[in-house]
Parts: C-alpha cells; sequence; structure tokens
C-alpha cells in the first residue's frame, strides 16, 4: 500500500486534508460492477449448552490449522477447501470470508462448501454455530486478548453497554459489491442506504439477548448503531459519499494507537486532530491511517468495493436468500429499486424495533421483494434456489399475523 502521493505506507500524514484526500481517493473503486463477495458470521455454542460460556482453547482445537493468529499465536490459518479464511471476533464469534467472484452460482456453491466444513471442524469439538444474529443465552465476554480487542472494549465501555455487546455477542451476514462505474457510485451507496430498513425488517431474527426479551426485532443493529454513535450510525446521504466517508473518518475517535504493548488511544483523540499534529512528536502514517479504517463500523462500509454489514446472521443456509435478494436486486435499474425502497428509506430504527411490524417498512420490504424476485434470474443463479429463495420471501411478506397492512 502507497500513500496518495506515491510515498511507502511507514509515511507520517502532514494534515487532516492530506489524510481526508487519501481515505476520499481510496474509498470507492470505480468501474463496470462484476465482482460479489459474502462473509458469513456465527455466535458459537456448547452443543450439549448454549448457555455454557465459550474458552478460547477449545475453539483453537475445533479450528485447528484453519485458527487465526489472534486466536492461536504462530497458527499458519490455512483457508478451507474452497479458499475461505476464519477469522474469530473478540467474543469468539467465527467468520468466513472467501475470494471475490464474478459468479453468483459459484459464490454461493463456495460458500456453501466452506460453511459445511466449519460447520464439521465445530461439531467434532462439540460445538456448534449459533442461528442469530445476536447471542441470545449469554452475556457478553471476551475471550481473544490480542491488543486490538482490549484497546478497543477499553473505549467502547466508556461509551456505554452496547459496544461490548457489538464486539463479543454478534453476528452478522456481510454482502460485498462493486461500487460501480463513477457517474453511478452515488446513487448505488443511496440505493444500498435506502433499501437498508426494508432488509433489516425482512431478515432481523436478534430479539432474545442473555435469555430476555430486548422489545427489538434485531437487538444486533441497536447494538452496533449504540457503540459508538454517530459513527455506527447511517450517514448523511445528501452529500459525495466520498467526501462525506472521509469527513466521517477524519471526525471518528481513534481506538487503536499501535504503539508498544497496550494500544489504549487517548480520550477524544480523532485521527484529523492525530494528523494536524495533536500529539507532538506522533503523527500517524497511512498505514495509521489504513488500520483506523478498519475500526470503523458503518451499517455500509466503503473499502473500494461496497461492504453491506447491515444484516442478521441467518441460520443454516438461510444466507442465500439475502444475498440473491440484494444482488438482484442492484442488478435491476437504480431508479426502480429506489421507488421500491422509498416508503421505509431512513426508518432503520423502526426497522430495528418493530421489524415488519412497521407499516412503512412492511410496505417497502413487499415492494423490494416484489422487485428482487422479478429479476432474481439476472444473478444465474441455480433455479432451485432461486424458486426456493422466492418462495420463503413471498411467505414472509404475505404472512400478515399480527402486523399491520399497508
Amino acid at each position: 500500500m502507497t500513500s496518495s502521493g506515491g510515498s511507502p505506507a511507514t509515511t507520517p500524514i502532514g494534515s487532516r486534508a492530506e489524510a481526508e484526500g487519501y481515505v476520499a481517493m481510496v474509498c470507492f473503486k470505480h468501474g463496470p460492477p462484476r465482482l460479489y463477495g459474502v462473509e458469513l458470521e456465527w455466535t458459537v455454542h456448547h452443543a450439549d449448552d448454549p448457555h455454557r460460556p465459550l474458552d478460547a482453547g477449545r475453539l483453537s482445537e475445533a479450528l485447528g490449522v484453519h485458527a487465526p493468529a489472534t486466536l492461536v499465536r504462530g497458527s499458519p490459518q490455512l483457508p478451507l477447501s474452497r479458499g475461505a479464511l476464519v477469522t474469530v471476533e473478540p467474543g469468539g464469534q467465527v467468520e468466513i470470508s472467501g475470494p471475490a467472484s464474478d459468479s453468483i452460482p459459484q459464490l454461493i456453491d463456495d460458500t456453501a462448501a466452506d460453511a459445511a466444513e466449519l460447520t464439521a471442524l465445530l461439531l467434532d469439538a462439540d460445538l456448534v454455530p449459533g442461528d442469530y444474529g445476536l447471542d441470545p443465552f449469554r452475556t457478553p465476554r471476551r475471550i481473544l486478548t490480542v491488543p486490538r480487542y482490549a484497546a478497543m472494549e477499553h473505549a467502547f465501555r466508556r461509551l456505554g453497554p452496547h459496544g461490548p455487546r457489538m464486539m463479543c455477542s454478534t453476528a452478522g451476514l456481510q454482502i460485498c459489491l462493486d461500487a460501480g462505474e463513477t457517474d453511478q457510485t452515488a446513487l448505488r451507496w443511496r440505493a444500498l442506504h435506502d433499501l437498508g430498513p426494508a432488509l433489516v425488517g425482512l431478515f432481523a431474527n436478534s430479539r432474545r439477548r442473555a435469555g430476555a426479551d430486548t422489545g427489538w426485532a434485531s437487538a444486533r443493529t441497536e447494538a452496533t448503531f449504540g457503540t459508538c454513535a454517530p459513527f455506527t450510525e447511517p450517514p448523511p446521504l445528501d452529500t459525495d459519499p466520498a467526501a462525506a466517508w472521509a469527513r466521517t473518518a477524519m471526525e471518528a475517535p481513534v481506538l487503536c494507537m499501535r504503539r508498544g504493548d497496550t494500544w489504549d488511544a487517548p480520550t477524544g483523540l480523532t485521527f484529523g486532530a492525530w494528523a494536524d499534529g495533536q500529539l507532538p512528536g506522533d503523527r500517524p502514517t497511512y498505514d495509521d491511517l489504513d488500520y483506523h479504517l478498519s475500526t470503523l463500523f458503518p451499517p455500509v462500509r466503503p473499502r473500494g468495493y461496497l461492504e453491506v454489514r447491515y444484516l442478521d446472521a441467518q441460520p443454516g443456509d438461510g444466507w442465500i436468500a439475502p444475498t440473491l435478494l440484494l444482488t438482484a436486486l442492484m442488478s435491476a435499474p437504480i431508479d426502480q429499486v429506489l421507488a421500491a425502497a422509498e416508503p421505509a428509506a431512513g426508518r432503520w430504527f423502526p426497522a430495528a424495533r418493530e421489524g415488519l411490524n412497521d407499516t412503512l417498512v412492511l410496505r417497502a420490504a413487499r415492494d423490494v421483494v416484489a422487485l428482487g424476485t422479478e429479476v432474481m434470474d439476472r444473478t444465474g443463479a441455480d433455479p432451485e434456489h432461486i424458486a426456493a429463495v422466492v418462495t420463503r420471501l413471498q411467505r414472509v411478506v404475505d404472512n400478515t399475523h399480527g402486523r399491520r397492512a399497508s
């Protein structure tokens, strides 16, 4: 990685403006939409008692040579058979992330195979993946001891209870899409955000936390948005997305300063202030800036491509439905997508609290499903997968028991 001026990653950044310009330049890579990716995450439980705390030793035994170095120092972290790497989140959640693909059918086949392989590894150690976007059984407990997560936990605890929950108890489904051509990026960015409330409502499954009903359809979304507001909440959409994201990155607090054994950052230090010299004798490098970007958790994160982060993890092969729906929608004319999503656009908190019991969220969900199923064959997915997904989605939006009609 090099800086915007071609300098090495270890070159100190001269100012906030310089850092902001770099972020705006790298956050969206333009070109015809071609590649797709998916990342699956699960909480992990003992098969005989999902309430029992997980320990690092049992998880490292299960993952073996696939364990990341954050769990087992010096581990080779070998990929699974179809190429996905296994990573572990602070509370022991496991995640698989495979290579991007230009074929949705291949992406589904490879991801399903690697998910099955990971499940088998866990079962051999009497562990099972969870079925929900939030651990419904246990309170948050960090099992990884690396400096990154210690510093993040230290910072988040000062802000309230949601940060530790997000770090240690949540599990999400992430879908990755290309940013698109220059003249389409802003519209694709808006579409992914406008779709968010309808999709959150459609796939919300994380109502329970530590054995209690939270009153939220997606308490995972509640925890994520509450972790470090406003930086973990949806951004304003009425400006240039690259410039807006760059400003957000500068104004967000620094969570990790990789200096020595303890990475705690000074309270209240933003990256922009650090770049402008607030810490005499210690200016951040471009490598520090890239690392800072990895500690920001908005609902859609620009990483050159667009990483959709607002979906609850789904049980079993349930991840296929949101993956096909979202990729199908983003192949449709953007004006049609925006029109379908419009009734619930911006209604993130009603969607997270009420799910499809919110009238406008339900209306948008029905319109989004109608459009997505109409164009789903554009994904090239197996007709059997498409038929199963269409049946599932229509059953969800047509089931109005306990819901207000649109």
